[in-house]
């Protein structure tokens, strides 16, 4: 499948790597499927570029790379709902931005995607020790260059 991007131009992309949100993302209801866009081989930031609208892309990653006690507490029916017998089918995602020098990481927001069928859901976490904008890692500052 051929797709049109703002970002990375035309980019072919196989149809069993599209990942289907029926409910969308909070914010962008109408956009349901996606593709993951893999940087490099040992990347642990992803795209998750949207197929429904070219300009819409979100950085990604496993928020287990970063913050070793988070889970996504999913009822039985939720789970019923994506289709899974248990969690260990599914990966979980996190929405990344930046913030000044800071990467952060929406943890009160998690995706979790059945990684057998490639559905997906963006679930809203009811407890405050996560935040949308839990701090994952620091940006050192660019260097500047030295003028002559």
């Amino acid at each position: 499948m051929e797709v049109r991007t703002t970002r990375f131009g035309v980019i072919e992309i196989a149809d069993d790597r599209v990942i289907t949100f029926p409910k969308g993302l909070l914010g962008f209801a109408e956009c349901r499927r996606y593709c993951l866009l893999e940087p490099g081989e040992d990347a642990c930031f992803f795209w998750l570029q949207s197929l429904d609208d070219p300009g819409l892309a979100f950085v990604v990653t496993d928020p287990a790379l970063f913050v070793q006690d988070f889970s996504v507490p999913i009822r039985q029916e939720q789970l019923d709902e994506l289709g899974l017998a248990s969690l260990t089918d599914a990966q979980v995602f996190i929405i990344v931005n930046k913030v000044d020098q800071q990467l952060t990481g929406n943890m009160q927001g998690p995706l979790v995607v059945n990684t057998l069928t490639r559905t997906g859901e963006q679930f809203v976490l009811a407890e405050k020790r996560w935040t949308t904008r839990h701090a994952l890692v620091r940006i050192a500052p660019a260097a500047k260059a030295a003028s002559a």
